[in-house]
């Protein structure tokens, strides 16, 4: 395997000074200051942006680019990482970026601020050695993905759009791999759709039911409904589409009282047979076979399944990771969203970065040595992915 130069700041030193930055969503945290210093100096043009949006915190977010023309290559990312929980049960401070062993500690280790390091490593030791890029190199990075997602990518991509950016490829560093840095590649996502349900009835006391009306009741054989759905079966690029419920509601705080409304949440990970229309469209069907009136709203964002399969972005990527592995990466399309749903409409874009094995969970850690690794294979991938335009 080969490595990289070190003309800039090693992916270990970067990661250890990102994980130092407190950035808990949706708290910047000094993280994108560090980026954009580092990127300014290497004569990328950078932007600061926060969006806002009522009942939301505001979020600070970075876009740099570098080069011009086609192809364009743009790399997402998030700074911001989930709260550490309780400090006591670390074994090392989540904020101290201790090594022990050749492993690194650290809220944000794996997911993602160890890919951040490693791409921006990469690019750093890329540059110094070919100068600016045969085409267009950009760099987006969010404090909102942990979050509500309302605040970062999805405006901060449409920012890029307004501005004249047409991207033709991209890349986001979540956390991949699954038992080995490189045997996975994420090359899809399936659709998610959170759903409110709420039944509506009559409050009134337990010993005089007929002067009132149990939502809950409604409610139950409304869920039994649901959950009886076989939406599909897997095919070749996704697995079957399922339904969970993830909380029921009444807000009664004593047990002499029918309450006068219930609700319950849930959400659907489907596959590329349905679409959100589509999906929202079976979903009222089934409930109205019940006959029982009720209230359905989307709840907070939702993402329509994307397959993403261009060579423009899997050829170079896949190369560079058998050259510096020695693996073929298996595709998957399973797990949760990520913000290459908001990229998927702009360009083909994929997914690759560290094993996830401890993303917040406590002591997230990764090995030092896949630091060197993912750089090495993302330093390959930026040199196959700009060699064509050089022709």
């Amino acid at each position: 395997m080969t490595t990289p130069s070190r003309s800039g700041p090693d992916a270990a030193a970067l990661l250890a000074d990102l994980i130092k930055c407190p950035s808990v969503t949706p708290a910047e945290g000094g993280a994108l200051t560090l980026l954009e210093g580092l990127l300014r100096k290497a004569g990328f043009a950078v932007e600061r942006l926060t969006f806002s949006a009522p009942g939301t915190a505001d979020v600070e977010n970075l876009f740099a680019t570098i080069g011009s023309g086609a192809p364009h290559l743009v790399f997402n990312g998030h700074t911001d990482v989930v709260p550490p929980g309780d400090e006591a049960r670390w074994t090392h401070p989540p904020f101290g970026a201790e090594v022990v062993n050749g492993i690194m500690y650290g809220r944000g280790a794996v997911d993602m601020k160890g890919g951040n390091a490693c791409f921006v490593a990469a690019v750093l030791d890329y540059l110094a050695a070919n100068g600016k890029p045969k085409g267009t190199l950009s760099l987006m990075f969010t404090g909102d993905e942990e979050g509500p997602a309302i605040n970062g990518s999805a405006k901060l991509v449409d920012w890029a759009v307004k501005q004249g950016h047409r991207f033709d490829a991209g890349l986001v560093g979540e956390p991949t791999s699954i038992k080995t840095l490189g045997d996975m590649i994420k090359v899809g996502r399936r659709g998610s759709l959170s759903i409110s349900l709420k039944v509506s009835g009559k409050q009134g006391h337990v010993a005089y039911p007929h002067q009132a009306d149990n939502p809950i009741t409604g409610l139950v054989k409304l869920l039994n409904r649901l959950v009886q759905i076989r939406f599909d079966d897997a095919n070749e690029n996704f697995q079957a589409s399922n339904l969970e419920i993830t909380s029921v509601d009444v807000g009664n705080p004593v047990v002499n009282i029918i309450p006068g409304t219930a609700t319950a949440r849930f959400n659907v990970r489907f596959n590329d047979s349905w679409s959100l229309k589509t999906m929202e469209a079976m979903l009222r069907s089934a409930l109205d076979e019940i006959g029982h009136p009720y209230e359905l709203a989307v709840a907070g964002l939702a993402a329509e399944a994307f397959l993403s399969r261009a060579p423009i972005i899997l050829g170079p990527l896949v190369a560079a990771i058998k050259d510096a592995t020695g693996l073929t990466p298996d595709f998957s399309t399973g797990g949760g969203t990520s913000d290459a749903r908001f990229l998927k409409d702009h360009c083909p874009v994929v997914e690759f970065g560290l094993v996830g094995d401890t993303l917040h969970q406590v002591d997230e850690r990764v090995p030092v040595v896949d630091l060197a690794r993912l750089t090495v294979i993302y330093r390959h991938f930026l040199e196959g992915f700009f060699a064509h335009a050089k022709s």
